[in-house]
């Protein structure tokens, strides 16, 4: 039975990002056996009950106008408020698919993020430019890293 969860909140709007969100996933799975309960869902089908209850969770978020996906911001909104007391410490990782550089919507999670007292376990990953096949490991290893330090009490 699995004692620890992993939450995985991505907006996905294109065939390229769920196949990002689906790399998190398989990643994670690689590492995770039944010790660990993995929920990957849309911002819009995640609530704060949802965030309180894992013990680390991973955001996918595409790059829009130099921001964080509508989507994201939507999810923040929401829950900011019920977690601010509850999920001080929350570990967390940050991939972001970004057309141009991605500093404005690292710039934006982070200070949500801080605000939260949130904790960044890995460094954010930043898929940017064109499309490269690379991403798709560069997800593997994100969601395995964080699956594999959750399970060994790392963070």
């Amino acid at each position: 039975m699995a004692s620890k969860r992993l939450l995985i909140v991505a907006h996905t709007p294109s065939k390229n990002t769920r196949c990002l969100l689906d790399a998190i996933v398989r990643g994670a799975q690689s590492v995770a056996d039944d010790r660990i309960e993995i929920s990957a869902q849309t911002p819009f089908e995640t609530n704060s009950d949802q965030v309180i209850q894992a013990h680390a969770i991973i955001l996918g978020t595409t790059e829009n106008l130099g921001y964080m996906s509508g989507a994201l911001k939507d999810f923040f909104d929401r829950i900011y408020y019920p977690c601010l007391e509850e999920t001080q410490g929350l570990p967390y990782g940050l991939v972001i698919r970004a057309g141009q550089d991605g500093t404005g919507t690292l710039r934006a999670v982070d200070t949500i993020a801080t605000g939260l007292r949130w904790r960044a376990v890995q460094e954010p990953l930043i898929c940017k430019g064109d499309w490269r096949p690379a991403f798709i490991g560069q997800c593997e290893e994100l969601g395995a890293a964080t699956a594999l330090g959750l399970d060994l009490g790392v963070f």
